[in-house]
C-alpha cells in the first residue's frame, strides 16, 4: 500500500487532460465557425470564441509541458 508507483494517477490525469482537450477543440470549432457564418455578429459570440480558443491553447501547452503523447 505505502510502496506502490505513482504512475497510474499520472496516467488517469494524462487521459482525462487529453479528453478535455478534444471537447475544448470541438466547441472552439464550434463557436468559430458559429462565428464566420453569422451575419450579425454580437461581442458575446466574438468573446465566447476566443475563450473558447484560449482554454484549447491552455490545455494543449499544458499536455506539451507534461510530455503527454497520444498513442491509438
Amino acid at each position: 500500500m505505502f510502496f506502490r508507483k505513482k504512475g497510474w494517477l499520472r496516467k488517469e490525469y494524462d487521459e482525462k487532460l487529453l479528453l478535455q482537450i478534444e471537447e475544448l477543440k470541438a466547441n472552439w470549432k464550434n463557436q468559430s465557425t458559429l462565428v464566420e457564418k453569422s451575419f450579425d455578429i454580437t461581442e458575446e459570440a466574438i468573446s465566447d470564441a476566443k475563450l473558447a480558443e484560449a482554454k484549447y491553447f491552455f490545455l494543449f501547452k499544458e499536455a506539451k509541458k507534461r510530455n503527454v503523447t497520444v498513442r491509438y
